[in-house]
């Protein structure tokens, strides 16, 4: 199964800008340690070789923002970390720091790549910026180390040192925050705030793991040298495989409630594959629109689930396509699958889009009705593929997009259909 690789033009523009950029001012500055430095080079090497398995161990699960804890973590550890031994003060400054990251980063995504594996470039060029502005601001601005210089002592005590190594680190977090979040607002044309609070919301536990033990593992360096790496990366570690376990159950969760939604089919209500097409619509209209992963989620659930309850239909309703049925009709389906689905007891969020997936639009426009975006993407979806009946042709997707346009603003969200139109469009060619 290959991977896909998720990028972003700009974000793929500052990543090689950032890397060409950092391997320059080091050579050119000869902000490098010297071969007769064994230690310090030697230290590095290791911190590069955490940096790129660390890429290679990446986390990515639906729902959850991808990220790469063990790679950050080493990073965030090389740029805080100033002496490797008792006495021992390593003699490479910001720049170099930087361009060994951005090597060992790219060898770690190239890696991936090869492989066939997932890759976000926005989030890996965010974690960079992250790297980046913690590197400047305690080497550049809190140390002053100049290139090539050996690295000052720091006057703080112990304490104060990693109340500030702490702090310094959430100012860089929060750079890579708001980075993938603009990348994003931008490409989906969202709420730049609203995405901002759902990346700082999802990302907040991992970041805080990656920053305490960057700043451990700098802080124990002078004592324990570069043990104190893989000892202090042990917990995420740890965290690394509980999570790829939690992952595999997760998808097996997935798989559960895709053979459930086949049920329909089965039964001959619906055409094959139709809350499949359904969902994966959804999401790419979903992604078009901005939304967080975790609302993916819950908006692939429900698609794949919205035409549960046809089957307490006496008789199927020609074709399986809701949106020609009596609105009567809709409604009583709607609440057969609202049923259906809250029995589970652990589809409540589901429950709730399901809950408005054939409400009108223009309740939301006169009267001011709270209906979720994510209901009214699958009432979009649904209505595409019921008014397509799986073709793939360009008249049948024409007719279909011209059916839509006849209750735009009425029936169906403009902005939603907009979001249609741009995802049938990437894929439609190839399709």
């Amino acid at each position: 199964m290959n991977g896909v690789v998720r990028r972003d033009p700009i974000a793929l523009g500052i990543g090689l800008l950032g890397l060409v950029t950092s391997v320059v001012v080091t050579v050119a500055t000869g902000d490098v340690p010297g071969m007769d430095d064994q230690v310090g080079l030697g230290v590095v090497a290791v911190f590069a070789l955490t940096i790129v398995l660390g890429e290679w161990f990446h986390l990515s699960a639906p729902g959850f923002r991808g990220s790469a804890p063990i790679a950050a973590a080493a990073a965030f550890a090389l740029a805080l970390t100033t002496e490797v031994s008792a006495g021992q003060r390593v003699a490479y400054g910001g720049a170099f720091v930087l361009a060994v990251t951005a090597v060992a980063m790219t060898l770690g995504t190239a890696t991936r790549v090869l492989a066939g594996r997932e890759v976000s470039i926005v989030e890996t060029t965010g974690r960079f910026v992250a790297i980046a502005v913690l590197t400047v601001l305690y080497r550049g601005v809190h140390l002053g180390q100049s290139p090539g210089a050996i690295a000052p002592v720091d006057a703080l005590v112990p304490w104060q040192r990693a109340l500030l190594m702490l702090a310094l680190c959430a100012v860089a977090l929060l750079a890579d925050a708001v980075f993938t979040s603009l990348l994003r607002a931008v490409s989906a044309t969202a709420n730049v705030r609203r995405t901002l609070v759902e990346e700082l919301r999802s990302s907040l536990a991992m970041s805080t793991a990656v920053a305490v033990t960057g700043v451990l593992v700098a802080l124990a360096a002078p004592s324990l040298g570069i043990a104190a790496l893989p000892l202090f990366l042990m917990p995420l570690v740890l965290t690394l495989f509980a999570f790829r376990r939690y992952v595999s159950i997760r998808a097996t969760y997935l798989q559960s409630i895709r053979t459930l939604s086949r049920l329909t089919d089965a039964a001959g209500y619906t055409p094959s594959g139709h809350s499949e097409r359904v969902a994966e619509l959804a999401v790419r209209i979903g992604r078009e629109l901005g939304l967080s992963e975790r609302e993916l989620l819950d908006l692939e659930y429900a698609a794949l689930l919205h035409d549960i309850g046809q089957v307490a239909l006496v008789e199927p309703i020609p074709g399986g396509a809701t949106v020609l049925a009596a609105p009567a009709d809709q409604r009583r389906i709607e609440a057969d699958t609202v049923a259906i689905v809250r029995e589970t007891g652990v589809f409540e969020g589901v429950a709730h889009i399901l809950e408005h997936q054939t409400t009108p639009y223009r309740q939301v426009r006169e009267l001011g009705e709270e209906i979720p975006l994510t209901s009214r993407i699958v009432k979009v979806a649904n209505a595409y593929e019921d008014l397509t009946a799986g073709a793939r042709s360009a008249r049948a997707r024409e007719a279909a997009v011209e059916r839509i346009y006849l209750g735009l603003g009425y029936e169906y969200d403009p902005r939603v259909v907009d979001a249609l139109l741009k995802s049938t469009s990437s894929s439609g060619a190839s399709a």
